[in-house]
């Protein structure tokens, strides 16, 4: 008896394949990131949400990338928009996009979308139909071979068929998916409703991780798992307390990896994914892709020491410039200086990036983004920089990446900032995050973004100013040395304006 196999359906099946869908408004988020994702450089005006009054973003403004540069009314301007501490919001940039396929150089018209039942692979025989239709063998050379469709319905039947366990079919081609888009490079993914979620939770202030703890086990030699959190991600797909973690995307696991670049490496941007290999008391090893769901909200941490506001980042959400004005007023006492720290910062908010710029510089260039759609495009600072007469030092490691380099080289840049510590992680491309319905998304890397002078960042890194010596505990106290001998300012006093008025103003 002939199992349940795919057959190919009579209607000619590529056009169907190289005609994408028309979908709902697309979500844009603009992130970037060390595991992460970004915005389609294309949208620099601002306009008003249009949302009901229950939605996150209602009331607010969104920033469009479409002209050269970000627009006049960032936000940046002044500290009058600043609301009270507690009122985040959601800097979703919303627009329309008809996702459509290229035949022959001509973009496929909406009203030949794929509709929801059209599904080209259709599972309903008990045999496999390997013969082409003739429409189908003389698609353009640009679609995809009629060779490749039959090998790809065939490996689907042969799993299904074959495999020692059985198969669900959703999740064998969510699988297809997810791996298509992983084989593009690193940072394209296939978001899931849990995965799509947390990306968007992001903006808000999640970081995630897949829910283990690891050490180092000299007597095995070997990177052993200790703890895995109930119902985590890693929980979910099996992975167990005792097994071995040998591998964590590109990065081999040996006995000089430090417990901190563990936890860096599993950690992320909340709905990213990464890829561990893993093994049962050292058998046979095994590579499982699991998504960043396990959520730690992140908060900016504020203190002053002799003048000094340490201000540590975790990562760029929307929020994050008001935030940081928000902490310098509850030190309640006059600054001098700032040590910007962006160690282990895996980026986050493009727009974001370039409002805390904002904070530092008047009217000058963040960063430069190419992409194969449009020209090279420029952000830059606006409205009145409110840290401008203070010293600033950032502080990086080597898990500083993306959106963290993007500030950290246009400082170095425009010498407003002296960047000390090591090397940074060095990713420069730019991913958007495209919904495909209201519970599933594509993360495609769209574009590269390079320094205000036009450098290379990916896998360069920025090479800091001042390379500092010893563990990472010491960097603290070494960065707040030279930027000691930089303090010749009597300082700012940050204060809370009438909560009727819902700003801040600063006094000198």
């Amino acid at each position: 008896m002939r199992s349940s196999a795919f057959k190919l359906p009579e209607k000619p099946v590529m056009p169907y394949l190289i005609k994408a869908v028309v979908f709902k408004p697309v979500l844009m988020i603009g992130l970037l990131g060390l595991s992460c994702v970004s915005f389609y450089a294309q949208a620099a005006t601002l306009a008003p949400v249009a949302t009901n009054a229950n939605s996150p973003t209602a009331g607010l403004q969104l920033i469009s990338l479409k002209g050269d540069e970000v627009g006049p009314d960032n936000g940046a301007d002044d500290l009058s928009d600043i609301a009270p501490i507690g009122d985040e919001s959601d800097d979703w940039i919303d627009e329309t996009r008809d996702i459509t396929a290229i035949d022959n150089g001509v973009i496929a018209p909406n009203d030949a979308a794929i509709t929801p039942d059209s599904n080209p692979l259709v599972d309903e025989s008990d045999y496999i139909n390997t013969d082409i239709p003739a429409e189908v063998a003389t698609v353009s050379l640009n679609a995809i071979s009629p060779e490749t469709l039959k090998t790809f319905v065939a490996v689907v039947d042969l799993v299904r068929r074959e495999y020692v366990d059985s198969v669900n079919d959703e999740e064998l081609f969510s699988n297809a998916m997810s791996g298509m888009l992983t084989k593009l490079d690193s940072h394209a993914e296939f978001l899931d409703a849990e995965a799509y979620e947390n990306l968007r939770a992001f903006t808000e202030g999640d970081v995630g991780d897949i829910g283990i703890k690891v050490v180092y086990q000299p007597a095995v030699g070997y990177w052993v798992i200790t703890d895995v959190i109930n119902n985590s991600p890693a929980d979910k797909k099996g992975i167990a307390v005792g097994d071995y973690l040998h591998q964590i995307d590109e990065f081999k696991l040996d006995e000089d990896k430090q417990s901190n670049d563990i936890e860096q490496l599993l950690t992320g941007i909340a709905g990213t994914q990464v890829d561990v290999i893993t093994s049962k008391a050292g058998r046979r090893k095994h590579t499982t892709t699991l998504q960043r769901n396990n959520n730690h909200p992140q908060t900016i941490e504020t203190r002053l020491v002799d003048g000094i506001a340490i201000i540590k980042l975790p990562a760029f959400q929307n929020t994050s410039r008001e935030q940081i004005l928000q902490s310098l007023t509850s030190l309640d006492a006059p600054v001098n200086g700032i040590l910007l720290d962006l160690r282990d910062n895996p980026g986050g908010v493009l727009t974001s990036a370039v409002q805390v710029a904002s904070l530092f510089m008047d009217d000058t260039t963040v960063v430069q983004i190419r992409s194969r759609q449009s020209e090279l495009r420029t952000l830059i600072t606006r409205g009145t920089a409110v840290l401008k007469p203070l010293p600033v030092v950032i502080l990086q490691n080597r898990y500083s990446a993306s959106a963290a380099e993007v500030l950290a080289s246009s400082l170095q840049t425009q010498q407003r900032a002296t960047i000390v510590g090591e090397v940074s992680y060095g990713k420069g491309s730019v991913q958007s995050v495209i919904p495909l319905n209201e519970e599933q998304a594509v993360k495609l890397t769209v574009a590269h973004y390079l320094t205000a002078t036009g450098k290379k960042i990916d896998k360069i890194g920025v090479q800091p100013d001042v390379i500092l010596s010893g563990t990472e505990r010491e960097w603290e106290q070494q960065a707040l040395d030279l930027l000691r001998k930089q303090v010749h300012t009597s300082g700012l006093r940050f204060v809370q304006k009438d909560s009727s008025n819902n700003s801040l103003s600063n006094e000198k």
